[in-house]
């Protein structure tokens, strides 16, 4: 069951996790995250992911950067409108940059003016695990991924229709996608849905 005692939305919302922000991680350039070696090797499906094996921390030291190992690792929270992917619009899937696990899909971002990536709905429910949160002197959902375990952010009930969620994601712990690169990297399954919306080809 989802547990949402105190209720952060819109501008004050935004306030108050940018204040949270401001005494953790600190700012983050917005070409920060794309400078990491990620840890996770080549995906290979869902099958392969039962048997994944998180790196030790000497590795995920190594192949991330700071501010990646902090988020996923830490559960800190990146600044607000200085991190890559808040106001990416490009099509494609976003990634556990640790495990890379599919985690959100690029049909399902939205703007929610937090000035972080926000989605109304997991890609891969299966892969999001839910707990409760009482830091910072409040009571969230946090968001964590299955396989890697890694702090993602935190879900609210402020979203849009027809979910009224809002996961409210770190950059920093996301690996974006792009569609055209999806078959390549083993996320070929997810291109129906961008074929569907008419953002790719369909394969002859």
């Amino acid at each position: 069951m989802r547990t949402h005692v105190v209720r952060i939305a819109g501008v004050a919302g935004a306030i108050a996790l940018a204040l949270a922000a401001t005494h953790t991680a600190g700012a983050q350039t917005p070409n920060e995250a794309a400078t990491a070696r990620p840890a996770a090797a080549a995906y290979q499906g869902d099958h392969a992911m039962d048997h994944y094996r998180k790196p030790s921390d000497a590795e995920l030291q190594k192949n991330l950067t700071p501010l990646q190992y902090q988020v996923t690792q830490d559960a800190y929270t990146e600044s607000p409108f200085h991190n890559q992917y808040w106001d990416n619009h490009a099509a494609g899937i976003y990634v556990d940059v640790v495990s890379g696990e599919p985690l959100f899909s690029s049909l399902d971002k939205f703007e929610s003016g937090t000035g972080w990536p926000s989605f109304t709905k997991p890609l891969e429910p299966k892969n999001i695990q839910e707990r409760t949160d009482r830091s910072d002197f409040m009571v969230r959902t946090e968001v964590r991924s299955k396989h890697a375990n890694s702090h993602l952010g935190h879900l609210f009930d402020d979203g849009p229709k027809p979910t009224g969620l809002r996961y409210c994601i770190n950059s920093a712990a996301l690996r974006f996608v792009p569609v055209d690169s999806l078959e390549a990297e083993g996320y070929g399954q997810f291109l129906p849905a961008f074929e569907k919306a008419g953002l790719v080809k369909q394969h002859q």
